[in-house]
């Protein structure tokens, strides 16, 4: 087992570094918020005074950070992670941000001795929570094999996706088909209910042809034909629709970088931005369906 230093203990980050204590690891955090902190203390965590401290104690250290602008701050500053970490120290960041970002980050721990893979994850808090998240890993095959096992007590299903940077460009891919997907199935059951078309028969039907998509059947936004789905809960966020819009200027941005077309991914941006300015930023992303609804 390994001394760990998680730095990010969000929604997202807390119930992650609970699982790796779980497992057996001893985990010192830090985090921002004191309250998220004593939280980890409360399931058998250890609280740091500063991330550099944690890096320097940490055989391990895991970040779950809001943005690029605050891994870039946080690694790559003097006296930052990157100058803190002991070399050999395997950087593990599983936040979701841009790939230049990600590549520049591993370029630069490499160059002082250390390991680092980029390791974005699907599955929200849920899957946070019971430690089933999928991880998507940038990074040589041998920071790949070194990062397995810990990412293996918080994920379920864990992908090696290439090189360093991959991990987040499999991540903004996945969520443009998510986003654009959870409109058009949005759509099409408001369409159905001003036609008149139950939204249970609706979903009967397109569930088992081919309408057939994980937006659909896994995460239905209305309620009724899904019972797990945030729609059931007057849309509590599992993921937020900030967070959604976050991953589509993502995929936006670096679509623009390497001249790839994406107008459905740049339309649904536009809708969810406007769906967030609403003040509907911390819904849930499915309940997209009511804006649509209403607008």
């Amino acid at each position: 087992m390994a001394r760990i230093g998680f730095i990010g203990l969000g929604n997202m980050g807390l119930p992650m570094a609970l699982n790796l204590i779980k497992a057996g690891h001893t985990v010192e955090g830090f985090d921002l918020n004191r309250d998220s902190v004593e939280k980890l203390v409360a399931g058998g965590g250890a609280s740091m005074e500063s991330a550099q401290i944690a890096a320097s104690r940490a055989e391990i250290v895991v970040t779950m950070l809001p943005s690029g602008q605050e891994v870039r701050e946080l690694y790559l500053e003097p006296g930052g992670i990157v100058d803190s970490a002991n070399p050999g120290t395997l950087l593990i960041d599983s936040s979701t941000i841009d790939v230049a970002t990600a590549r520049d980050v591993v370029a630069s721990a490499e160059a002082k001795g250390l390991t680092m893979v980029d390791a974005p994850v699907s599955g929200g808090v849920g899957g946070a929570q019971g430690g089933t998240l999928t991880f998507m890993v940038g990074g040589s095959d041998s920071a790949f094999e070194k990062a397995r096992p810990v990412l293996e007590a918080m994920g379920k299903t864990i992908v090696h996706a290439g090189g360093p940077g991959n991990g987040q460009a499999a991540k903004i891919c996945n969520n443009m088909i998510l986003g654009v997907s959870m409109i058009a199935v949005s759509e099409a059951f408001v369409l159905a209910e001003k036609l008149g078309l139950d939204a249970q028969k609706l979903f009967d039907i397109s569930s088992k042809s081919s309408g057939q998509c994980w937006s659909m059947t896994s995460y239905c936004p209305v309620p009724g034909p899904v019972p797990t789905s945030p729609a059931n809960r007057d849309y509590q966020a599992g993921f937020t629709a900030s967070m959604m819009l976050k991953d589509l200027r993502l995929a936006k941005e670096a679509a623009g970088a390497v001249q790839a077309r994406t107008p459905l991914g740049a339309g649904a941006a536009a809708i969810y931005s406007a769906y967030v300015d609403s003040g509907e930023g911390t819904r849930d992303f499915s309940g997209i369906v009511n804006f649509l609804r209403d607008n």
